[in-house]
């Protein structure tokens, strides 16, 4: 009997096009599955003026998708695994973690200089106070604003001299395909720690019972799965758990496994910026990459943070 499945996704472009890449995914792994994509627009997607700290944060961004899973009017749901709380609700799980995506951040901008290049009083344009941190952090002399809005919106800011750059993840850009007249500088992501989970894409799904009432899908759900990508934001989502971070907290963490070597980094600031705590730990990597070895790194990461003061700069965001 042929599967008929329901994929939620916020409205915008990007949204959209990481919610065809997991439906190419589940039609390649399962032959005969009919899928429908289901846009679903969210609080975040229509409160778009304010700074999402004064909303209360990512957060946002999946809170309607969750409730379309639970009504069954979605089967799975398709996130920026960054915008997704360090802990879900016990009623949801992560049931697919596809290959990731470049996870480093980008500055977007006419001369296309770097970070440290850009001019004094230069005016950068970012949603992110992680982002705001780090430019300044590398370049006090930048004014940097706050600037929400799809890609699109946010590159024609500065192709019109509205703003002279902007900071923005890559892999948003490679998702979807953008070309641009401006320069493109990608920012080493060691330096200019991204998101927890940047790059990768969550598929959410309810925490009992069969995706579609299917164990053929659920296996293929299994087979999407990157299991270095897993791995990855299973040490992030770990670290970011362990020290209390919320959506609006300053903190950057970046996991990465390469041939038998693993490392986790990570900052935290504290809302104004004028305390950080950074750390690192480098490893050998599990050989098997099971999620619950890198978990215990990000543990183990958020615990020595936690004893140098992470717990008062979280409180203090």
């Amino acid at each position: 009997m042929a599967i008929a499945l329901k994929i939620g996704t916020r409205p915008s472009a990007l949204a959209l096009a990481q919610a065809a890449i997991v439906r190419d995914l589940l039609l390649r792994a399962v032959p005969g599955l009919s899928v429908e994509i289901v846009p679903i627009r969210t609080t975040g997607d229509r409160l778009t003026s304010a700074p999402l700290a004064n909303l209360g944060g990512k957060g946002l961004f999946i809170k309607e998708l969750e409730q379309a899973l639970e009504r069954r009017k979605i089967d799975l749901a398709v996130h920026s695994m960054k915008d997704l709380p360090a802990a879900l609700s016990p009623q949801f799980r992560i049931a697919a973690v596809p290959a990731r995506e470049d996870p480093s951040d980008a500055v977007i901008s006419r001369g296309g200089g770097t970070i440290d290049e850009l001019p004094n009083g230069a005016s950068v344009g970012t949603s992110s106070i992680r982002r705001r941190l780090l430019a300044l952090r590398r370049n006090p002399k930048l004014n940097v604003l706050p600037l929400r809005g799809n890609i699109d919106t946010r590159l024609k800011r500065v192709e019109d001299g509205g703003i002279d750059a902007i900071i923005i993840a890559m892999a948003g850009l490679k998702r979807l395909g953008h070309s641009t007249t401006l320069r493109v500088r990608e920012i080493d992501a060691t330096e200019f720690i991204p998101a927890g989970g940047q790059g990768a894409l969550c598929v959410e799904a309810l925490a009992e019972g069969r995706v579609g009432e299917s164990a053929e899908l659920e296996h293929a759900l299994t087979t999407i799965t990157d299991a270095r990508a897993r791995y990855e934001i299973s040490a992030e989502r770990a670290f970011l758990a362990t020290i209390g971070a919320s959506c609006v907290t300053p903190v950057g963490v970046h996991a990465v496994v390469r041939d038998a070597a693993f490392s986790l980094r990570a900052i935290l600031f504290s809302s104004n910026g004028s305390r950080e705590i950074g750390d690192a730990i480098e490893d050998l990597t599990d050989a098997d990459l099971a999620p619950s070895v890198a978990t215990e790194v990000g543990v183990r990461l958020g615990e020595r943070m936690l004893a140098h003061g992470a717990a008062a700069l979280v409180g203090d965001a």
